[in-house]
This record gives C-alpha cells, sequence and structure tokens, in this order.
C-alpha cells in the first residue's frame, strides 16, 4: 500500500481518537467550580452551588422574619449555611466587622464567581443602602429563580451527555472501521493511492474530524456572564 495512505489512515484514527478520549474527559468533569470562570474554557457543573445559594436565600428570609435585620441575619446563618456554600459566607460574616455591606457583599460575590450569587449581592446591596420594605418577598423570588436555573441546567446536562455519548460512539465506528480495512482489506484502500484518491481521502478525512469538532462543541453551552464584574471592569 502506498506509504502517504498509512500516514493519512493513521492519522484519521489518531485524531478520532484523541477526540473520542476529550470527550471522554468532558463527560467526567462534573465537580463544583472553585476557581474564576474566566480562567476555565469548558464550563462545569454548578447545579449544587445553586441549590446551595436558594438554600441560603431562605434562611435570610426566615432570619429576617425574626425581627431581624440583613448583616444580623448574614452573621446568624453564616455556620448553618450549606456546606458548599458556608465558608464564603463565614467569610462575609467576619468582612463585616470592619467594612460596609456593599463592600463585603460584592467581595462575597467575586469569591462565589456564579451569575446567580450577583443577584443576590445586588438584593442584599440594595436593601442596605436603600429603603426596601419586603425584602423577604425579593429574597423569594430569586430563591426560586435559582431552583428554576437548577432544573434547566438538569435538562441541559442530560443533553450534553446525549450528544457526548454519540460523539464517542461515532468516534469508535469509524475509528474501528478504518482500523478493519487495514488490517483485513487492504485491497478496498488501493483506490485512494492515487493522486486522486489522496484527495478526495485528505477531504473525508477533513469533513471527518470537522463533523467530530462541530458535534464536541454541541455538547458545550456557554454560561451567563457575571453582570457585577463586567460593571467592574468598566468602571476600572
Amino acid at each position: 500500500m502506498n506509504i502517504s495512505i498509512a500516514v493519512l489512515i493513521g492519522v484519521a484514527t489518531g485524531v478520532g481518537a484523541l477526540t473520542t478520549l476529550t470527550a471522554i474527559r468532558d463527560s467526567f468533569d462534573v465537580s463544583p467550580k472553585r476557581a474564576r470562570r474566566a480562567s476555565r474554557r469548558a464550563p462545569v457543573d454548578e447545579r449544587a452551588l445553586v441549590e446551595s445559594l436558594a438554600v441560603w436565600i431562605e434562611q435570610l428570609r426566615d432570619t429576617m422574619a425574626g425581627a431581624r435585620g440583613l448583616e444580623q441575619a448574614i452573621v446568624a446563618t453564616a455556620e448553618t449555611a450549606p456546606s458548599l456554600l458556608r465558608p464564603s459566607v463565614i467569610r462575609l460574616a467576619d468582612r463585616l466587622v470592619h467594612d460596609t455591606l456593599s463592600i463585603a457583599a460584592v467581595d462575597f460575590a467575586d469569591e462565589v464567581d456564579n451569575s446567580l450569587a450577583d443577584f443576590v449581592v445586588a438584593v442584599l446591596v440594595t436593601a442596605s443602602e436603600q429603603q426596601v420594605r419586603d425584602v423577604g418577598s425579593v429574597l423569594s423570588h430569586l430563591a426560586e429563580c435559582c431552583r428554576d436555573e437548577v432544573k434547566m441546567r438538569t435538562r441541559v446536562w442530560v443533553s450534553r451527555a446525549r450528544t457526548r455519548s454519540a460523539t464517542r460512539i461515532i468516534g469508535v465506528v469509524v475509528v474501528a472501521f478504518v482500523a478493519g480495512l487495514f488490517v483485513l482489506n487492504r485491497s478496498y484502500l488501493e483506490p485512494y493511492g492515487s493522486p486522486t484518491g489522496v484527495i478526495v481521502l485528505v477531504v473525508v478525512i477533513a469533513l471527518f474530524i470537522s463533523a467530530l469538532t462541530t458535534m464536541n462543541r454541541l455538547a458545550h453551552f456557554e454560561t451567563p456572564p457575571r453582570f457585577m464584574a463586567a460593571r467592574q471592569g468598566v468602571e476600572a
């Protein structure tokens, strides 16, 4: 067989295997986000974090209903907040000792690094700087939004899993088919030894790589940008 054919088949097999392994690696990337989102290309599963935000918001609402102020409610819920969010809430309560709620809340938003946390901080800052009569209803609505976000993310992650599975299956089948032809029926590939055949093979490989890359991109979604981070960037 022409050496160029063997090289091209090897390239196709290697790229297909690499794409498949990449999809498999991404399918296990479901840990909660701890670092800055800007430093990561692939989004991760934030459902646990959003659910924790919903629970903490409800704790704030219920604590404030017991005739406590906003800052006192934050301090009171620091030790009872969901475990995923508790360290950030404790640091928020500690900052209130020497900072205003507006400054401490913005630091809290930067630490949590989630678009829904920005809305929580916006409510806290607005309630602390202005006379807001019914903060409890606003917090209740925000908690419902968080839970709706969790449901939406669950549907999205299920859809992503189906796309990743299809990408893996297609990649494995095509690679196995090419490898089988190369081992069992090399005469089938002999037409690709001509100049025209090489051109056709290059086009087929390019289309195959493009299709797998596109399918792999379909398994990802872009998370909404943080509006507080964007505002701070404009002010800077």
